[in-house]
């Protein structure tokens, strides 16, 4: 098929690659033989004495390697077999690591939970997803212990912040965890087992397991295109042919000579693959950071480690630019950075490179295709509002939404952006009919965003089919606001959209509620009451009342029409705003 795009790509991008006939496993092998010695894990939790002390401890490739086998070691004897789900609730740590790819030694299927998870949707998805097995930061005990009995959880191993930690780390850290008001006690019981105590226990001897590319490495829960939470099957496969597309685009990447920054989520597709498996495959000392706000913890940490390599989101580059004592940091150690999950506006890309010297550009990708398809070239020309070309191995085209037919790449024409690649999922969990209606029969992933392409092959989105709300870097789903939404006993109607927030590059949660007839309530007691039930990226930061919502002649609720409406509010008060300054 015809692929501009390849003209496009920069001298040293290959058209396409050769994938190794490895997994995960024999991935995290390579690099620890190749780079015993050198750092993969750097956990920065805090500093102290002026910068001179960090509180956080290093794991070198030949350590972390060794734990990894420790901890499958652990995990077989406690029952884990292959093809079983391990599910992890993680921050961003060593034990994440670890753990992830424990379960890929034994052939084990990783279910990536999100520590912000309520009880209820926790509940939801251990649940779906059929998890015996779950590795958890003891804070976040109380939520399984909750739901637990409603879930196939039997086995539970209970991780602390400080378990990877040398010492004098490892006291100052238990010290003052115990101290703090959250801290959590889980006390040994049947079932219940300790990250630590497994790591002690048993020997670096994991059994032989037969394992192939195309085994199941991942669930990762996802909206998808349509909106209703399930599992993308990521094999062995999908993830370490993205991974080599992503080094093939930063091709003047260092092997053994980077510093990858890991501010953005493991247990996000996103930040598992470009932070963490690409990390490893380079050979990159991962500096983790387990808590990125405020801004001001990634800028210190970026300027006292020397980062080269930052995967973020828009929010966080935006964050960066307007701090008001950005000058005040040396940032300039950084090289490269992708930036996903929402758009990214030119002015922040240029600003950035200004303050870092390095670049900013913007990609693209899904949960189903592991995630990268396309990405602006790196030193090459970035096109405003544009998301890219596809990276290699990657066929992209743009279909007519009635006839199927593809469209031409003309600048003009729009239609839905198909993919077709080996990063591409094996399908859902158990929805066979959701897989065939997002993955045709050409292996074509339909996803459900609206493009038009350029002739150098460069692709736009102009609108989601979808009504996915990107907040803060994580995908909600309006359906699942809703829901809490039409729990409260005053609410009558409500829909939730997600509003254009030019300020921060991504979209504002908001709620349109209709009352019961002589009720009365605020944005306070709304919010507050979908604390008890939702995440907190979920949670709408704006509320508005009315009395009625615009709806079509079937009585479906009209939600673009309510994102028109705040699109027209926001043009009239930026022309206020001008006449006002003279502008």
């Amino acid at each position: 098929m015809e692929q501009p795009w390849l003209s496009s790509y920069e001298p040293g991008v290959p058209h396409s690659l050769t994938y190794p006939n490895q997994t995960l496993s024999d991935l995290l092998h390579t690099v620890a033989r190749t780079y015993p010695e050198h750092p993969a894990t750097n956990f920065v939790l805090r500093y102290m004495l002026g910068g001179r002390f960090t509180v956080g401890g290093k794991l070198s490739y030949k350590q972390l390697d060794d734990l990894v086998d420790r901890l499958a070691t652990a995990l077989y004897q406690l029952g884990v077999r292959k093809g079983e789900r391990v599910a992890v609730m993680l921050p961003n740590s060593p034990h994440y690591i670890i753990t992830f790819f424990a379960a890929m030694r034994l052939g084990a299927i990783v279910v990536n939970v999100n520590p912000t998870y309520t009880s209820r949707e926790l509940q939801h998805q251990l649940a779906d997803a059929g998890a015996e097995t779950i590795v958890l930061l003891n804070l976040f005990w109380p939520k399984l212990r909750e739901i637990q009995a409603d879930t196939a959880v039997k086995r539970v191993i209970v991780a602390h912040v400080f378990d990877t930690l040398n010492f004098p780390s490892n006291l100052l850290v238990k010290l003052s965890q115990r101290r703090a008001p959250d801290w959590v006690d889980v006390h040994p019981a049947p079932n219940i087992f300790f990250f630590a105590h497994l790591l002690a226990k048993y020997g670096p001897t994991p059994p032989k397991v037969n394992l192939t590319q195309e085994d199941t490495a991942l669930f990762q829960y996802t909206g998808g295109t349509t909106g209703i939470p399930k599992a993308a099957m990521l094999s062995h496969r999908n993830l370490i042919a993205n991974t080599l597309m992503i080094n093939a685009w930063l091709h003047d990447g260092k092997p053994g000579g980077e510093k990858m920054m890991a501010a953005i989520p493991f247990f996000h597709v996103y930040g598992m693959t470009v932070a963490m498996i690409y990390g490893l495959y380079m050979g990159a000392e991962i500096i983790i950071v387990p808590n990125p706000r405020p801004i001001e913890n990634v800028m210190t940490v970026m300027q006292k480690e020397r980062a080269t390599l930052y995967p973020g989101v828009p929010a966080m580059y935006i964050g960066i630019i307007n701090h008001p004592n950005v000058a005040a940091y040396d940032l300039r150690s950084v090289k490269a950075c992708i930036s996903g999950s929402a758009p990214l506006p030119m002015k922040v890309q240029e600003e950035f490179g200004q303050i870092t010297g390095g670049r900013l550009v913007e990609g693209f990708g899904m949960t189903e295709s592991s995630p990268v398809t396309h990405a602006n070239p790196v030193y090459g020309t970035r096109k405003a509002g544009s998301i890219g070309v596809p990276v290699p191995d990657t066929e992209a085209k743009i279909i007519d939404l009635e006839s199927g037919a593809t469209l031409p790449f003309d600048g003009v024409a729009q239609g839905e952006l198909c993919v077709r690649g080996p990063q591409v999922m094996k399908g859902y969990w158990n929805r066979p009919d959701e897989t065939t209606s997002t993955i045709d029969a050409d292996g074509w992933l339909h996803t459900g965003d609206i493009c038009k392409v350029d002739q150098d092959g460069y692709f736009f989105i102009v609108d989601r089919k979808k009504d996915m709300i990107i907040a803060s870097g994580f995908k909600v789903l309006p359906r699942d606001v809703e829901e809490v939404l039409h729990l409260h006993p005053k609410v009558m109607e409500a829909v939730v959209a997600g509003i254009p927030n030019p300020k921060r590059g991504d979209d504002t949660v908001k709620a349109y509620i209709v009352l019961k007839p002589d009720q009365q309530s605020s944005t306070e007691e709304i919010r507050k009451f979908c604390e008890l039930h939702l995440a907190h990226y979920k949670i709408p930061r704006e509320v508005e009342f009315r009395t009625e919502l615009p709806k079509s002649m079937v009585g479906k609720v009209l939600r673009r029409v309510l994102i028109e409406e705040e699109k027209a509010k926001q043009q009239a008060s930026a022309k206020a705003a001008a006449v006002t300054t003279g502008g």
